[in-house]
């Protein structure tokens, strides 16, 4: 715990701090940094850490527990912090900053830095002045790019140095490489610099996406060259341009309008957040690259994008003057400007790119759910309590449906979910005993009465949250129970009701709508399912052991299908003793109302 002593230094600390954009750092007892932070008002920013009596997060409250020491490094502006944060997080690792969680080492393509410049694939970014291209999330993508260059250039793929005074005192021989084709031999100086410079430059623009470019600038040549009366070049520079046509008409192309953008979208929670950043160069997708981040102090949404945004312009040297979001930021930069767009053809670049980190989501959650069970299911269940807006978090869930044949052998089945899974074991089936003919509320409220009458009766855990299948009307039969048992506001219950999937509270008319796409309404879909199959099997089971040996089915001639169709039309066995012939020819065949009739007159 900080001492008085300690409490007066950082106070003294906070007061000389300026009202200027900047990064501050905060360092525990032994001096090491343990939290890296921008601001655009330093003072302000560092300033709201210790006003406040009571933090939101308990992460910031021991954080703010544990700082003894503030620096901080004034900037120009905004984006400048952006940097030089992302640089220091990066540098020292701070233990309470988001960590950028990648399991792989995406491959660039590299125009090397020497005299005749190679181009190749690497995962290595080495800081000697070559030109890095990407990352690339997809290598089959990468390798279509190099193939493109290998088509329409001929570049070496020696190493050896090429230097002016070792071509000439000739120290390299040509090799197979030239023979078949792939190589114009600079070794030898069969190549000139100018010329091996020129394909260097198209190869340029080539692998940053101005492909469009590249092919105006050969169709000028080709014309060139066919007025020159050299059609031999001119036919050459023609199959160049349809290997670019045809590489581009491959690409994701968004709208031929959009010329050249950044776009940045974002699917947080509590605990993580996804975002994916595209680059589009004259309406096509060149880059696209999604991150997973795991979040340590609840950090905005907001924050996060504007860190990963300039983050990702650095990584892929995107001088774009404008950047598209999934959300409004407030930031201003000298070089870009944002825009979220509510409709046309940007809001639909952004659609595009929600789509790309949902999938990276969902893929990202696939993996951990078989490293790591136990944070899959921390993860949901987190997710359900916040969209029911619940006090504790549901790691018992009880989902009731119930089940009858027109009235006829009502049954209910509960079924307890427990961390987010199957507990089936806890699965409970009901003979409804109290309700007359098909009255699925009052059997709802049977079924929950007993039920946790007896959980309460043996002092057994009760749910954090039930499910009702059902709209207004069984959650409401369901609530008079919880109000007998006293139970009222002391666990969640809803109602999901099958056509619109729209979830009722108890009192409230308006339902809420989660996001079909959300792992909260796929896991209580999960247990509506499974309470439907598990009463329905108990239900035909009841039936197929006592359900049609009725006095229907004991009656010559009559089987299972026409006495279903009795009871469809009749609901009950009671009803049908008392009809007439001409009554029961209206569900039946003249031969089967006769057959009932006859039978029940005897009786």
């Amino acid at each position: 715990m900080q001492s008085i002593l300690d409490q007066n230094k950082l106070a003294e600390a906070i007061k000389r701090l300026p009202h200027k954009p900047g990064v501050y750092q905060y360092f525990d007892s032994s001096d090491k940094i343990i939290y890296v932070g921008k601001a655009k008002d330093l003072k302000k920013r560092v300033s709201s850490y210790f006003n406040r009596d009571k933090h939101e997060s308990g992460k910031t409250a021991l954080l703010v527990r544990s700082i003894f020491k503030i620096s901080h490094i004034v900037v120009g502006n905004e984006y400048e912090a952006l940097l030089l944060e992302n640089s220091m997080i990066k540098e020292h690792q701070p233990k309470y900053n988001i960590q950028l969680r990648d399991d792989k080492t995406y491959p660039w393509i590299c125009i090397k830095k020497e005299r005749f410049p190679r181009v190749f694939p690497t995962r290595n970014v080495i800081k000697d002045g070559s030109e890095y291209y990407g990352p690339y999330a997809s290598v089959k993508r990468m390798k279509t790019v190099l193939e493109i260059v290998g088509k329409l250039h001929k570049i070496r793929n020696c190493s050896f140095n090429l230097s002016e005074e070792n071509i000439a005192k000739g120290k390299f021989k040509i090799c197979l490489e030239y023979h078949i084709g792939n190589c114009l031999g600079p070794c030898e100086a069969k190549q000139g610099k100018r010329s091996y410079n020129e394909s260097i430059s198209q190869i340029r623009s080539i692998v940053k996406g101005n492909v469009s470019e590249v092919i105006s600038n050969l169709n000028r040549d080709m014309k060139s060259a066919a007025q020159d009366l050299n059609f031999e070049e001119a036919a050459h520079l023609k199959d160049q341009i349809e290997i670019l046509e045809n590489y581009q008409s491959k690409s994701v192309v968004v709208n031929p309008s959009v010329s050249n953008v950044d776009v940045v979208s974002i699917i947080d929670d509590d605990i993580f957040a996804y975002l994916n950043y595209m680059r589009v160069v004259n309406g096509a997708v060149i880059q696209s690259h999604s991150v997973e981040f795991k979040k340590k102090l609840n950090e905005a949404p907001e924050d996060l994008m504007l860190s990963f945004t300039a983050e990702m312009r650095e990584v892929f040297s995107s001088d774009s003057k404008e950047i598209i979001t999934s959300k409004a930021l407030e930031a201003n930069w000298d070089h870009a400007t944002f825009h979220f767009p509510q409709r046309g053809d940007k809001k639909a670049l952004v659609d595009f790119s929600l789509r790309n980190v949902r999938f990276y989501m969902a893929e990202r959650q696939k993996a951990q759910e078989k490293i790591d069970p136990e944070r899959h299911s921390n993860r949901v269940m987190k997710t359900i309590q916040t969209d029911l807006r619940m006090k504790e978090l549901p790691k018992h869930i009880e989902c009731f449906d119930n089940s009858n044949f027109h009235g006829s052998y009502p049954v209910a089945a509960c079924v307890v979910f427990k961390n987010a899974k199957p507990s089936k074991q806890d699965y409970r089936h009901y003979n409804i005993k109290t309700v007359e003919g098909p009255d699925d509320f009052a059997s709802m409220e049977e079924v929950v009465y007993r039920r946790y009458k007896r959980l309460m009766d043996e002092n057994q855990n009760l749910p954090q949250l039930i499910i009702v299948d059902g709209g207004k009307g069984q959650l409401s039969s369901a609530m008079k129970s919880m109000d007998k048992l006293g139970l009222r506001g002391e666990i969640t219950v809803v109602g999901i009701a099958k056509k619109l999937e729209e979830i009722y509270f108890p009192g409230d008319s308006i339902p809420l709508y989660i996001d079909k796409r959300s792992e909260s309404l796929k896991v209580i879909q999960r247990l509506r399912n499974e309470a439907h199959r598990f009463g329905i099997t108990h239900h035909r089971n009841k039936r197929s052991k006592g359900t049609f040996q009725s006095e229907l089915l004991q009656i010559e001639g009559i089987g299972e299908k026409t006495a279903k169709e009795l009871l469809r039309e009749f609901s009950s066995v009671d009803r049908i003793r008392k009809l007439n012939i001409e009554e029961l020819e209206k569900a039946v065949s003249k031969s089967a109302a006769q057959k009932v009739y006859k039978h029940f007159s005897k009786s």
